[in-house]
């Protein structure tokens, strides 16, 4: 009986971790992009494969959202994200938006410089560090490497 007791609580206690990690992340996202850029929309699968729903926008002018982000000159992508109180710059992996909202730090967002081979969206193997930087009003800090 007692090995019973033991055995549904590391049960329960697994589940509730898997869905607490699960749950850190917003249930919705608006990616903004370039009408021609189909990577932007392979980053959008990969949200959605983490239960996020995603809208899409192509018709705005990027410079303006970026703007409004406050994504650093010279550190931008092909896509920008709002989810939840954050945003996203560009192909970050999935490691590093896990951590932003467990984490949940000060910031306005994080982002990728470029893009990346190997990262959610851009095919192919990794091929160097990622290096994913927070930003607030224009100004990076590192985040974190993978």
């Amino acid at each position: 009986m007692k090995r019973n007791v033991t055995a549904l609580l590391v049960s329960g206690a697994l589940m509730l971790g898997a869905t607490t990690a699960q749950a850190a992340l917003p249930d919705e996202a608006t990616l903004y992009k370039n009408p021609q850029c189909g990577c932007c929309d392979e980053y959008a699968r990969h949200l959605e494969a983490l239960g996020v729903e995603v809208t899409i926008i192509d018709d705005v002018e990027l410079g303006d959202i970026k703007q409004q982000a406050g994504v650093p000159y010279g550190m931008g992508s092909c896509h920008t994200i709002e989810i939840g109180n954050y945003w996203i710059e560009g192909h970050v992996p999935m490691e590093a938006l896990e951590a932003l909202f467990e984490q949940q730090p000060e910031v306005d967002g994080i982002g990728l410089a470029g893009m990346p081979i190997g990262t959610p969206g851009m095919p192919g193997p990794q091929s160097e560090p990622y290096h994913v930087y927070t930003f607030s009003d224009q100004d990076a800090q590192p985040f974190m490497t993978l």
